[in-house]
């Protein structure tokens, strides 16, 4: 078993986001944005769950805009196009799944969905 408790966690901002673990099955990340950071519109390879973990977000995806307060989750199909807004300092939890998906890497990039950047999360808590 593995454990976060996910408001204690130390994450740097969105444009350095905190991997908690990574596999074939689902690739776990901790974003935090502060008041009026954006992550203008996108497109994933895979299907991606996002948690409010604290704080309020808006999201636009196919024309259509929700609020997002602390403890929503939203789920969201491969290529999807969606973009968020923090509205107040906000922690978000990104679940990809599967990692990484179909054409997510180019041609002759490593491919190892257990490989874990720089900046990943220290070891879970212990059980």
């Amino acid at each position: 078993m593995q454990r976060w408790h996910l408001p204690s966690v130390e994450a740097s901002g969105k444009r350095e986001p905190r991997v908690l673990f990574s596999r074939s099955e689902a690739r776990g990340v901790l974003i935090d944005l502060q008041a009026g950071d954006e992550l203008g519109d996108h497109r994933l390879h895979e299907s991606a769950l996002v948690y409010v973990v604290s704080g309020t977000i808006t999201l636009d995806s196919d024309g259509r805009s929700v609020e997002c307060e602390t403890g929503t989750l939203l789920t969201f199909a491969s290529g999807e196009t969606r973009s968020l807004a923090a509205r107040s300092d906000a922690r978000i939890l990104l679940l990809l799944t599967p990692w990484p998906g179909e054409g997510h890497f180019s041609g002759g990039e490593q491919v190892d969905p257990a490989r874990m950047p720089a900046q990943a999360a220290e070891p879970p808590l212990s059980a």
